[in-house]
């Protein structure tokens, strides 16, 4: 529906002239749809956010060691290892999907988010079962990263091809806000835990109650996602075999780099924001973990409301455009953590927040732009790959390496790094662009 093929560039979209315009092509069924793939998103971002702010009080639980420090750097190196199966998800269920549809596998990935998450809230400690406890753990984010492997690229990708053409700006706000409802919710259920149970009951028990939470939505969501429309023809699929499918994903191969490092820059100044300040906040400098859930849930709010007001500007104009500007900001953006070199919930809060507003031009719209860089044949399984990839390596690091980085007071290779990754997306983006072209929007 919106794949318009070219060498170097598609035509614009009809220009949006009343209000009956705008809204045409959003039938029931596209809304709910939408609803569907927006809620699985902000579920699956939901759990995944909620072990990275929960890691402090998860290490020790799971792994031997008294040191506050290490436990939690032993966590985070779990939440790495889910990181580093995202590219086999987007390979295996990427090319599903385009093999059998779409809809099947936004099913699969909502049941595997849900039955981990569950397993994970009620695993004993390492005190009661010994190592075995963190072999579940690891086992438990295996399987998660294979999930979050497909989730976000292809619900993102089922949802532009769901929406009407030239509303790539409009999507790309929905599906963010549904993602920035999940970490918000991740802060929020963390921040209400640790405020009516306390630090003590939260490091002993108190964790457990966000992840039985998320369980639990897991099941709703997998309710209301049986619905969803598919998006592929019948035909398509049946010409989709896994040769023809990997044989044109080699021949965009550029694009699949570009999407690499459109996702790696974009998620690792967002997992530094989101997991690696609040960790090294408690973990490093010893901040009132109440104090900081607080700030992360105000953080969650901003990129809520921002995400919203992002799609509503961009709606209707070129993506590309757009993209490169925020993509500009964040290289200087990402300099602002180095403000915070010392003890102090005043110098936390003017870090996490003055960030806040680039980090939220840069999350609305790289997954929309990523979409727009592989035909429809083979978008599931080029986009998922490009995602997985990126995210394991730059965005599942992230926050072990602010940690690791500021333990050592080398705090300032971290921003460096990030700064670096921005430069090299803008290059490959437009080097990309001019290869293939642009297969969603302009």
């Amino acid at each position: 529906m919106l794949d318009i093929q070219t060498d170097n560039a598609v035509p614009a979209p009809k220009p949006i002239t009343d209000s009956r315009s705008k809204n045409a092509g959003f039938t029931p069924e596209v809304c709910k749809g939408l609803l569907g793939l927006g809620l699985g998103n902000a579920l699956e971002w939901y759990d995944w956010m909620v072990f990275g702010l929960l890691s402090a009080f998860i290490g020790p639980n799971f792994f031997p060691g008294t040191e506050p420090l290490s436990a939690t750097l032993n966590a985070l190196a779990v939440f790495a290892v889910g990181f580093a199966f995202r590219p086999l998800g987007g390979i295996l269920l990427g090319t599903l999907a385009d093999r059998i549809g779409r809809r099947r596998v936004m099913l699969l990935s909502i049941m595997l988010m849900a039955g981990t998450t569950l397993v994970i809230a009620v695993t004993p400690s390492y005190a009661t079962i010994g190592a075995w406890a963190g072999i579940i753990l690891v086992v438990c984010r295996i399987l998660q990263g294979i999930s979050t492997g497909i989730e976000a690229p292809l619900s993102t990708s089922h949802a532009v091809e769901l929406a009407p053409e030239g509303r790539e700006g409009y999507v790309a706000g929905i599906m963010s806000f549904y993602v920035n409802i999940g970490i918000l919710m991740a802060s929020l259920v963390s921040f209400l835990c640790s405020l009516v149970l306390g630090a003590a009951a939260m490091g002993e028990w108190g964790w457990r109650v966000p992840f039985i939470i998320g369980a639990l939505f897991g099941f709703v969501v997998l309710y209301l996602r049986r619905s969803l429309p598919e998006t592929l023809k019948e035909e398509e699929m049946a010409t989709n075999t896994p040769r023809t499918v990997w044989k044109g994903v080699s021949k965009h191969w550029l694009s699949v780099l570009a999407i690499i490092f459109v996702v790696g820059a974009a998620q690792a100044y967002n997992y530094a924001w989101n997991v690696g300040l609040p960790s090294a906040a408690r973990s490093g400098f010893k901040e009132d973990p109440t104090a900081v859930f607080a700030l992360t849930t105000i953080l969650g709010v901003i990129l809520v409301v921002g995400s919203w007001v992002v799609g509503k500007l961009a709606d209707g104009k070129a993506m590309s455009k757009w993209f490169l500007v925020t993509r500009v900001l964040a290289i200087p953006a990402v300099f602002l953590m180095l403000l915070y070199v010392q003890p102090g919930i005043g110098g936390f809060a003017a870090v996490l927040l003055g960030g806040s507003i680039v980090l939220v031009l840069n999350m609305t719209l790289y997954n929309v732009v990523s979409s727009s860089l592989m035909p429809k044949n083979i978008r599931g399984t080029g986009v998922a790959l490009g995602y997985g990839i990126g995210v394991a390596i730059f965005g599942g690091t992230a926050s072990y390496l602010l940690v690791w980085f500021q333990s050592l007071n080398l705090t300032w290779i971290f921003p460096v790094y990030v700064a670096v990754l921005s430069i090299l997306s803008i290059v490959f983006y437009i080097a990309a662009r001019r290869t293939n072209g642009i297969h969603v929007g302009k």
